[in-house]
């Protein structure tokens, strides 16, 4: 579900305080596309959305969301949105949110102590 060797690797690269301001401006960002996906889906910009949804999460390391949108965003630039499951997007985003947010906020209390 979560790629932790990507995470490791963006946490050293950007260091621990740019990393944990990365997460939140994720979740702030993702949370927004996600809501209106839940509340509003509009087929019509499933690719559009989708794209921005697998960027953000190939960024973090969410490789199981990644794959989803990926494959939402092609159905959706065929034409055939209305195949898109947009339902397991969400599932996965979920289930992601809440395992990243645990690892990494140990990861975050680390770098401030240190």
């Amino acid at each position: 579900m979560i790629d932790w060797t990507r995470v490791e690797t963006l946490f050293d690269e950007i260091g621990g305080e740019d990393f944990c301001e990365v997460v939140q401006i994720f979740l702030e960002e993702t949370d927004g596309v996600v809501a209106r996906l839940e509340t509003d889906p509009d087929p019509a910009r499933y690719e559009e959305e989708l794209h921005f949804l697998k960027g953000s999460a190939l960024n973090l390391g969410f490789t199981e969301m990644a794959q989803l949108c990926q494959t939402g965003e092609r159905l959706a630039a065929q034409g055939a949105a209305a195949k898109v499951d947009i339902g397991a997007v969400l599932n996965s985003y979920r289930a992601s949110v809440a395992a990243f947010r645990e690892r990494s906020a140990a990861m975050c209390r680390q770098s401030s102590a240190a």
